[in-house]
């Protein structure tokens, strides 16, 4: 009966729109001269601009559609629709459509960027947060398993006085935590039917422990936001399309990378072992399995500078502190190793790993000098030495472009005594001093210390100038500058 009414509430949709609009899989595929009608004559509609040969679309396709129909299915004034971008170029533009895919939400005519996750339930949770009240007023046992058995995760409050400040705290939090739904339960009897006590805050969910109860004595917005997001992911999660914008975009900034490869069976071998040692850091550091046989993953692998033969592995990774890497200093991978490289790290006795490429033979046999990790300092610092570096990524169009320019400067300054015109490879070499973000990078390095990056012309003559004056003979210019990323000369493929 439910088919036949989702049918028929489709048929009327597109009655509505004079038949004009074609749907798949319940989103409605919107085109140019149909955009602005179905904007205006709908309160709620998320819109996906994507490009058909784009790998992250593709991905968030199913999802979508998933979130689509059970939308449909509650009747939902709630509409998804999607644009392809690379055919309603105008409407791209119009949106600022940078990357694929772009997810934009319309309320009532006006755009709101989406920043919820990648999975139906995450999507409808989102639009749902953004389409009413902050929790779901529960009023008997049965709406609350409807609700539980309905979505993924559920954060229940229970409060009889919903003025009281601890369900003020829920509430408020509720309202700014938009990837996850939240019910209140405030009838007495309700509550004790649901086992549960007035002022009981408690997460259900259907993998792991499927109840958590909060029972820190301290309450804010912060720690109980902070505890939704911990609790809501598994112990360790498993990196993914799906899982990376959780991962990336949540509040834990510390990250246990476990390199795992599926195919040799280390997942079954390691994941079990070390959940117990995730678990006691969760609230300060989260676990992360990546399955080293994905293609995609391979690059994960070379910003950590490791090759296959190194999995199984295990790294921590900063992200607010300049992406800092971190190694343990024993390759074993066990409960006990990984526990003691955690605790090290919060110590603060870890040093910082940063990758270097062993020191080429020839590395001082052209004019143009080739710099590695470790001797950039010795190079570089010379006081008697005037040092012009490039630091630059292979994969670079820019840099490419500049090599035989950059060739010639250093037979020009050969036979300088006091001159060094050198390169370094930015991505297979770290600096702790210096930071690198788009390429190519070009910076002087004067006997006195001083350090003057050049922005000007990328030509013979004015590199030449920059490097006789000190760093001043050239005057900035806006330059096209590639960030530490792939080239793409039309919107990125993102996550």
């Amino acid at each position: 009966m439910r088919a036949v009414l989702l049918t028929v509430a489709i048929a009327l949709l597109g009655s509505a729109y004079g038949d004009e609009i074609p749907t798949e899989d319940n989103v409605l595929v919107l085109s140019k001269p149909l955009f602005d009608s179905v904007i205006s004559s709908n309160d709620y509609v998320l819109v996906e601009f994507y490009a058909p040969w784009c790998g992250h679309c593709k991905s968030l396709a199913p999802e979508y559609a998933k979130a689509a129909t059970k939308l449909a299915e509650e009747d939902s004034p709630i509409k998804l629709a999607k644009v392809d971008a690379t055919q309603e170029q105008d409407l791209a533009e119009y949106y600022k459509v940078k990357g694929y895919p772009t997810l934009i939400f319309f309320k009532k005519g006006s755009s709101i960027d989406y920043t919820g996750g990648r999975q139906a339930d995450d999507i409808i949770a989102w639009l749902k947060k953004k389409t009413g009240p902050p929790a779901v007023e529960v009023s008997s046992a049965e709406q609350a398993k409807e609700l539980t058995v309905a979505n993924l995760v559920v954060v229940f409050g229970f409060f009889p006085d919903q003025s009281s400040e601890r369900a003020l705290t829920f509430l408020n939090t509720a309202g700014v935590v938009d990837d996850q739904i939240f019910a209140i339960v405030s009838d007495e009897k309700v509550i004790e039917e649901l086992e549960a006590k007035a002022g009981d805050i408690v997460l259900y969910k259907k993998f792991e422990d499927p109840q958590v109860k909060y029972d820190a004595e301290e309450l804010s917005e912060d720690l109980l936001k902070n505890w939704v997001f911990m609790q809501s992911m598994p112990t360790i999660v498993e990196f993914s399309h799906e899982t990376a914008s959780k991962i990336f975009g949540g509040q834990i900034k510390y990250h246990l990378l476990l390199f795992l490869s599926k195919k040799d069976g280390h997942f079954e071998k390691y994941i079990d072992e070390l959940k117990p040692v995730a678990k006691n850091y969760r609230d300060k550091i989260m676990t992360v399995s990546i399955d080293t046989d994905e293609d995609d993953h391979q690059r994960i692998l070379e910003f950590f500078g490791m090759k296959k033969d190194e999995v199984p592995s295990v790294r921590l990774i900063a992200l607010e502190q300049d992406m800092a890497k971190y190694k343990p200093a024993a390759d074993e991978l066990n409960a006990n190793t990984v526990e003691e490289f955690v605790q090290s790290f919060f110590a603060g006795t870890l040093k910082q790993h940063l990758l270097s490429e062993s020191l080429p033979a020839d590395w001082a046999d052209k004019p143009v000098k080739v710099l590695v990790a470790s001797n950039f300092d010795e190079v570089v610092f010379d006081n008697e030495k005037t040092v012009l570096v490039e630091f630059y990524a292979p994969w670079c169009g820019h840099c490419k472009q500049l090599v035989p320019i950059y060739d010639k400067l250093g037979e020009h300054f050969e036979k300088d005594s006091d001159v060094i015109i050198a390169k370094i490879d930015a991505t297979a070499n770290e600096l702790e001093h210096t930071k690198i973000t788009s390429f190519p990078t070009i910076k002087l390095y004067t006997k006195d210390n001083q350090v003057r990056e050049y922005n000007g012309e990328r030509t013979l003559s004015a590199l030449t100038k920059f490097v006789e004056t000190g760093g001043e003979g050239a005057e900035p210019v806006p330059v096209d500058e590639e960030s530490d990323s792939d080239d793409h000369e039309q919107p990125r493929d993102e996550l």
